[in-house]
């Protein structure tokens, strides 16, 4: 039992002190921190305690694997929150396909005095080895294995309670999930997240056409006449989206070192033929990139755990490629990495996309290849080929790679100095994002080049914040102030650009959301999205809802902005009082979220029918290169 309670006391403290060091989980109060410091107690007396069961020296080794595993837990969150800063789902769990790409990321997120978290485990297994401790073949007294079971329970419950009290609905709510680990702990919260997720599994074989009819409904309710100053004014256009990796607001018309560090978006920003907004959030969840990707193609909200690109890659969906498809429009993604990233190659052709090309179809040499795949500028320029293969008018989607974390850069390719808040992470952000920025000029030359230019719209949206919140300090030096929560929120604003010859454009004050990006794009184009499903509605319509939702739950309005239970003037940043208002948009928030994720998780766009839209027929298409398609060889 001194084994048995030493363990337990190691790996308490050992939570508690990560806890502290490698997570933000907003702590507020005396009493907050007493929950975030006792909530590992009970779960390390739960699962310790079955080693209690075992005889001798078992018992022993027993404890030691227990402990191991939780510590590996422990350390796979700390990691992954580096990253993301979030927390690990059963869903990410399957996105393995993924995790052979990003070792660099790994190599950039491991710290020296990570060993010290594995430590204890060493220390214990030599005791035992080295026969240190000789214990007796026996089990166990019974009473001793029940008082520590009883404690167990005890610890559990009032963990729960003390949560309960402190934040009521804690998990009858679409909470973020830094609150689950706060009050319960990040053991608990795995049980939490498992129980979450096989719930969810379940929707799908539940659902029937009642629950479409609801979603039906209210979608209706809530629809956005388009505004016919800009209704069809791009009708006949191609359509291009650039996804720019990892881009945020703050970098646009930012300066360093007296240079601007996005010379050709910012020229954007004055532009007559651009509409660039200026309030445009990103809405993404744990699928970052993929979630991005998920909401402006249809519409619809990410999942709270994991990704619907990996979990939901065979659901029905009526996204728009599928649309373009069948108003006429061939469709294709350019990707410089390779299908089975984020299970490109099953959900695209759910999506209806007719081609994917992806390394495949590019010279990945080593030179042009760092972190995730193709650097853009290679990227943009052996697409050219590839692109005016394609029959007009075509919708596309180029994913662009070089800003992403950890931001490699050779000197030969960055034009301009790294920031200088010591960190280096951050400090290299503002050397690819510039890389990124002369891609893409070089890439609208090129469409000018191939006569592309006049009859093509590109759309340019920031995917997801750059730097993570666990940087915050650095950030407060690049923005000259203190990060609040509210000013964190005002980082997880992204660009937006829509250019296109002929159109009226200006900067756009209005709050959106990349969910809002499909019905604009279809009524700039002409085409009414009335019939379809959708949370979003077009940022340029009279009828906008400015009440931008978050996927944790939080929100931003012009005037309310809601973060974790709090509420903030969106012009000063003050915390103002709860209002009856408020609640009514609090409530229309997780509405539309939980709407959303009945949607998604229920697969009902297969009960959904639209006139004059079929459903998508996957096997249609194939993205194995063929011999006689063009490819980076034949780059002009």
């Amino acid at each position: 039992m001194g084994f048995f309670t030493l363990t337990v006391l190691v790996l308490w403290i050992k939570t508690y002190v990560a806890y502290k060091t490698e997570f933000n989980l907003g702590v507020e109060g005396g009493f907050q921190e007493f929950l975030l410091f006792f909530n590992p107690l009970g779960s390390a007396l739960l699962f310790l305690g079955f080693a209690l069961f075992a005889k001798g020296r078992k018992s022993f080794i027993w404890m030691i694997v227990i402990d191991g595993l939780m510590t590996m837990l422990l350390y796979a969150n700390m990691m992954y929150y580096r990253f993301f800063t979030d927390f690990i789902t059963l869903p990410t769990l399957t996105q393995t396909d993924n995790a052979g790409t990003i070792g660099n990321s790994i190599g950039a997120l491991f710290n020296p005095y990570d060993v010290l978290f594995f430590l204890d485990i060493i220390i214990l297994l030599v005791l035992v080895l080295m026969k240190k401790i000789n214990p007796e073949p026996v089990k166990v007294k019974r009473k001793s294995v029940l008082a520590v079971g009883f404690a167990a329970v005890i610890a559990l419950s009032a963990n729960l309670l003390l949560a309960e009290i402190d934040r009521p609905e804690l998990l009858t709510r679409t909470f973020d999930r830094n609150y689950i680990v706060k009050y319960l702990g990040m053991y608990n919260y795995t049980i939490y997240d498992a129980i979450v997720s096989s719930k969810s599994s379940a929707q799908r074989a539940l659902a029937d056409t009642d629950d479409v009819t609801e979603v039906e409904n209210y979608v209706r309710a809530n629809y956005a006449e388009p505004n016919p100053e800009y209704f069809g004014k791009a009708k006949g256009m191609n359509v291009i989206y650039l996804h720019l990796e990892s881009l945020q607001n703050f970098a646009i018309n930012y300066k360093l070192h007296g240079q601007e560090v996005t010379p050709f978006l910012n020229s954007l920003t004055r532009d007559q033929n651009t509409l660039y907004f200026n309030n445009f959030y990103h809405q993404t969840s744990q699928g970052k990139t993929a979630d991005a990707e998920f909401l402006l193609e249809n519409s619809l909200y990410g999942l709270p755990q994991g990704t619907a690109f990996t979990t939901k890659g065979e659901n029905t969906y009526q996204a728009a490629p599928a649309i373009m498809e069948q108003q006429g429009y061939s469709t294709a993604v350019f990707h410089g990495n390779y299908k089975s990233f984020w299970n490109r190659d099953v959900i695209y052709k759910r999506f209806g996309f007719q081609k994917f090309f992806d390394a495949e179809y590019y010279d990945m040499n080593e030179q042009d290849v760092a972190n995730y795949g193709l650097k853009d500028k290679p990227f943009f320029k052996e697409s050219m080929p590839m692109l005016k293969s394609l029959k007009q008018p075509f919708y596309t989607k180029f994913i662009t790679l070089s800003n992403h974390f950890p931001y490699p850069i050779s000197e030969e390719e960055a034009t301009i100095a790294p920031h200088t808040t010591g960190d280096a992470t951050v400090d290299r952000y503002f050397q690819t994002a510039r890389y990124m920025d002369e891609a893409i000029q070089q890439f609208f030359s090129d469409l000018k080049a191939a006569g592309l230019y006049d009859n093509t719209m590109v759309v340019m949206y920031g995917d997801h914040y750059g730097i993570a919140e666990t940087r915050n300090k650095s950030m407060a030096k690049v923005i000259g102030k203190e990060i609040t929560p509210f000013e964190n929120t005002q980082l997880q604003k992204v660009p937006l650009f829509i250019h296109a010859p002929g159109l009226k454009g200006g900067t756009i004050d209005k709050v959106g959301g990349q969910v809002d990006l499909r019905p604009t794009l279809m009524h700039l184009l002409g085409m009414d999205t009335k019939e379809y499903i959708q949370f979003g509605t077009d940022l340029m319509s009279k009828d906008h809802d400015e009440v931008t939702p978050l996927r944790n739950g939080d929100f931003v309005s012009p005037k309310v902005t809601g973060i974790d239970g709090k509420y903030y003037d969106s012009k000063t940043g003050e915390l103002i009082e709860e209002t009856e208002e408020i609640k009514a948009l609090e409530k229309d928030v997780q509405t539309k979220l939980d709407l959303s994720d009945k949607t998604v998780y229920g697969d009902l766009l297969r009960f959904h029918k639209i006139n004059g839209f079929k459903k998508v027929d996957p096997s249609k298409y194939d993205y194995n290169k063929r011999e006689d398609e063009p490819d980076s060889s034949k780059t002009e």
